[in-house]
């Protein structure tokens, strides 16, 4: 076994994060074309892994950005299923009173800082966050997830050189999924491997096999025990393939069909599933996928049954609060 090596009991709570978050999609993506959804819904459906496997690397204490396409990484995190779906179908029992729906969604106890609708967002979010524990002392991390879109964003050349000139103790792992919307990566960047702009900052860069559930925990870890340590951030690129549209008004035509089927091949899924299937036993894998297609079937139908939230005429007390000394205004 190598350095950060995930035990077997902790494989197959990835394994059951992961299909968790496959059931979530895979329901959405159904609710949509029965136009039970409002607005467009940014599946992850084949990136499960990246956000699974690097939220089982950091600590309880630590924090955590995604994207608008982000429900690996609040599952992942150990975000109530119900509570999520609630979220998203904008009842009051979500994590955000039902205000903040899929791509909005926090939960601060948790150190899920939330998601963003605003491309790369995360990224500056993640190390201000970082900075703040820094001047606290505070022996805590910040993973920044983000896509290869957002890294050609300036905001993320920004927070990347202030991260490595302080050494913040921030990770950002770029969850490149080949498409920036419609655009391809290679019409995007001409560096083929995003991860070899980290020597420009001076902080280390790998590329790894975002499918890879356990690649990705193993990285993650690396890279959390150097920031923990003081030693700075990193740069870690997860290679990984949107399986389906950009969102659910997607209706694609401009992903190869070999390109896809390629990627459906290394389904992160299937690769855990035989991996878990060798070292457990194929009886004990197929059961807690059961059991997991069972908790978010029981999500969704709690979730859809709670109250829509109220109108009230001023800000609501969840999910912000008003400063302690009743200022800020």
């Amino acid at each position: 076994m190598t350095a950060n090596s995930p035990s077997e009991q902790e494989l197959l709570e990835m394994h059951r994060r992961m299909v968790l978050t496959r059931c979530l999609e895979e329901t959405l993506g159904e609710m949509h074309k029965a136009g039970r959804t409002r607005g467009p819904i940014h599946r992850c459906d084949g990136q499960e892994a990246v956000g699974v496997g690097a939220t089982a690397a950091l600590a309880a204490e630590d924090f955590v950005t995604t994207t608008h396409r982000g429900h690996a990484v609040y599952l992942g995190r150990g975000l109530d299923p119900r509570r999520v779906v609630a979220e998203i179908f904008g009842r009051e029992t979500g994590y955000c009173a039902g205000r903040g729906g899929h791509m909005l969604l926090g939960d601060v106890e948790t150190g899920m800082l939330g998601g963003n609708a605003i491309v790369g967002a995360s990224i500056p979010a993640a190390t201000g966050m970082a900075l703040s524990m820094q001047l606290q002392g505070a022996a805590r991390v910040a993973l920044a997830v983000f896509g290869d879109g957002a890294a050609q964003t300036g905001i993320c050349h920004e927070s990347m050189n202030i991260a490595a000139l302080w050494r913040l103790p921030v990770v950002f792992l770029l969850e490149h999924n080949a498409y920036g919307l419609t655009v391809h990566h290679s019409a995007q960047s001409s560096v083929p491997e995003l991860s070899a702009r980290a020597a420009g900052y001076g902080m280390p860069g790998e590329t790894i096999d975002g499918n890879d559930v356990v690649a990705v925990f193993q990285a993650v870890a690396q890279a959390v025990q150097r920031a923990r340590r003081g030693d700075g951030p990193s740069l870690i690129e997860a290679r990984t393939y949107r399986l389906e549209g950009f969102s659910t008004s997607d209706m694609g035509g401009y992903q190869p069909e070999d390109e896809i089927a390629k990627w459906r091949a290394r389904d992160p899924i299937m690769l855990s599933r035989a991996r878990l299937a060798e070292a457990l036993g194929a009886a004990r894998v197929a059961a807690c996928e059961a059991a997991a297609r069972a908790e978010m079937d029981a999500a969704f139908e709690t979730a859809l049954a709670d109250p829509m939230p109220g109108f009230t005429p001023h800000a609501p007390s969840a999910p912000y609060s008003e400063p302690p000394d009743g200022g800020g205004r």
